[in-house]
């Protein structure tokens, strides 16, 4: 089959792997009909994490089942179905307390930045383990293909970073970073009935996609987005806080990074007991990191203000299982339309050209679908 592989930093080629087949029990075997390119996919594609050469890509997959082992109860074949970027076991205590980012049987290592041991599904087939629990069933034939794509990762994630920093109905937010999370992080907040919702990046084509579902966009390569949202809301902070941006931040110039510099701002920006929602990417190691201390995964922050301010602080991973279905059912009733992220859909072949625009932030790629 054919399939998005890693060759080196900067580099991915559709190439020919082997078509996977059943190796447990509990396994299905999905042929894709949409896979996206996520912002996780980058940080892989630059070499800032351990991804080895000659991995397949690709976390967010949807399809139809082609073939279930013996083991499957739930599902059967012809079922049109969304997989969790992050797989589970459904079994473990993490699962079964509705912590599934944090599987202690499929990912023992927590070793998710690097695809851990499982070939991703940016190709025309993937292997799904622990499929009855893994794999959202969705109503049959091609409606909402787009935003059901969505379900795999950006818009439960999305979802998640707010629910983090302990958001209540008629709060005001700040989302940091203006891509596709953080724009679902924004709508999430629009959607759960935010009273402000303030959306930090430089990218043009990204602030007019935040003001177009009624955020308030924030340049901060014009000046400090702090004291901009600040000024705004006449001299008071906001309630809660979002970090959609991760370790590669940058400064206001958009070259320096400095992978402090969102937590620092967040700090400062969100009122005192108010919380802090990180489902930003942070990483235990940086091989293109600036310097010795981050390349080990440790950043400085003001934890003292964040102390005196009595900030709350949530991060992680996202349970995609403990949202994907109602936000499904949103989808579906007409309440939730995810894929206005949805900048490009694309052939699989053209998936080196694809990585190498969205990367470069240029050409207007916000949200990339292929489709083998």
């Amino acid at each position: 089959m054919r399939a998005v592989v890693y060759e080196k930093p900067f580099s991915v080629s559709v190439l020919e792997v082997p078509k996977p087949s059943i190796l447990h029990p509990d396994d299905v075997i999905v042929k894709v009909t949409t896979t996206c390119i996520c912002g996780s996919d980058l940080h892989m594609y630059e070499g800032r994490t351990a991804a080895e050469p000659g991995i397949v890509f690709g976390h967010e997959n949807m399809g139809i089942v082609e073939e279930i082992g013996s083991g499957v109860t739930l599902l059967k074949k012809g079922d049109r179905v969304v997989m969790p970027f992050n797989v589970a076991c459904g079994r473990c205590a993490n699962c079964e307390g509705g912590r599934t980012a944090f599987c202690t049987i499929v990912n023992p290592g927590f070793g998710y930045v690097a695809m851990g041991p499982y070939p991703g599904g940016q190709a025309e087939y993937v292997r799904v383990p622990f499929a009855d629990f893994n794999a959202l069933v969705l109503p049959p034939g091609t409606e909402h293909e787009e935003d059901f794509a969505l379900l795999a990762d950006i818009f439960p994630t999305g979802w998640h970073g707010v629910q983090l920093s302990g958001f209540q109905p008629g709060e005001s937010v700040v989302v940091f970073g203006a891509g596709p999370v953080g724009l679902m992080a924004a709508y999430s907040a629009i959607l759960r009935g935010a009273s402000e919702v303030f959306v930090v990046d430089r990218v043009p084509e990204r602030l007019h996609k935040a003001r177009e579902i009624g955020a308030i966009p924030i340049d901060f390569s014009a000046s400090d987005p702090v004291d901009q949202i600040i000024k705004m809301r006449g001299g008071k902070e906001v309630d809660r806080g979002v970090d959609a941006v991760g370790y590669q931040a940058v400064t206001g110039d958009g070259k320096t990074e400095q992978p402090n510099v969102v937590l620092e701002a967040l700090i400062r920006v969100v009122r005192p007991t108010g919380g802090l929602g990180i489902p930003g990417l942070y990483v235990p190691s940086d091989p293109g990191a600036n310097d010795s201390a981050a390349a080990k995964g440790y950043i400085s922050f003001p934890f003292g203000k964040l102390f005196e301010k009595g900030l709350t602080l949530g991060t992680g991973q996202c349970n995609v299982k403990a949202y994907n279905r109602f936000l499904r059912d949103l989808i579906v009733s007409g309440r939730a339309k995810p894929s206005f992220v949805v900048s490009h859909n694309l052939s699989l072949d053209s998936a080196a050209e694809a990585y190498e625009k969205f990367d470069k932030r240029i050409d207007g790629y916000t949200k990339v679908l292929l489709h083998p």
